[in-house]
């Protein structure tokens, strides 16, 4: 969804406290590469060191790395099978010189298929925290998220919670409240009541986040005062407190 622009600049921003997160953002999204221009750095390329491949910076403790920086247009297809997808990404892993990070922020196509696998093996000695799923309020989309919810028990990968995307439309002059996708069958909340995991939050729709990830803008920077800024705040502040948990108790454990 369009809420992974702002959840990377949120970390990197580290507005919790003083502290300033060094975080990499990985787009495994082999075939539909969208990161480089939501993140304003479509054109740029990936350089060459003698420690690996040196991520694309947006800011100094902002690294991203996607396969849309080795393409020579953002127009080119990229018609792989599973092998060689699999192998890009365990290159990603293994070459790319990612330095000291607080966060790894992997941002995957829906579905589960190879991306998924691969990330899940390739990652399991280091523990991922977890998933955050991302789903819109009707029934079709919470369909197949349920199926993700079941890959991630199948494959033992923790669920940090799900998040309601484009849930309700405000009109800025009247201020009424517009259904634009209707939960028909009471939206992400109840799906995660009655499947026992958590729920984030709900980011409204908001046209200009749209805009600002056409642009590669901050939306954060460019509509501070916006309902959907303070949901991705509240969102993100959750997933920090989580991962700080999890953290807290491996080392309890160690």
């Amino acid at each position: 969804g369009l809420w992974k622009q702002s959840c990377a600049s949120l970390f990197a921003a580290g507005w919790v406290g003083w502290f300033v997160f060094q975080v990499a953002l990985l787009d495994v999204d082999i075939c539909g590469p969208s990161i480089p221009k939501m993140m304003g750095l479509e054109g740029e390329q990936v350089h060459q060191s003698g420690s690996g491949w040196s991520p694309v910076y947006v800011e100094e403790n902002l690294g991203v790395m996607s396969v849309g920086f080795l393409l020579s247009s953002p127009d080119d297809a990229v018609i792989w099978r599973g092998p060689k997808k699999n192998g890009l990404i365990k290159q990603f892993l293994r070459d790319v010189d990612w330095g000291e990070i607080d966060y790894l922020i992997v941002d995957t196509p829906p579905g589960t298929s190879d991306e998924h696998l691969s990330i899940v093996q390739y990652l399991s000695a280091a523990h991922i925290d977890g998933a955050v799923i991302i789903t819109t309020p009707q029934e079709v989309s919470l369909q197949d998220v349920r199926k993700e919810i079941n890959f991630c028990h199948k494959v033992k990968l923790p669920i940090i919670g799900v998040v309601e995307n484009m849930s309700g439309f405000i009109c800025p002059k009247c201020k009424n409240e517009s259904q634009i996708f209707p939960p028909t069958t009471g939206g992400a909340e109840k799906m995660c009541q009655n499947l026992n995991v958590s729920f984030l939050g709900k980011v409204p729709l908001d046209p200009q986040i749209g805009k600002s990830c056409d642009k590669g803008q901050s939306f954060l920077s460019e509509a501070p005062e916006s309902p959907a800024t303070t949901s991705y705040r509240n969102i993100i502040q959750r997933i920090q407190e989580y991962c700080d948990q999890r953290h807290f108790q491996e080392e309890k454990i160690i």
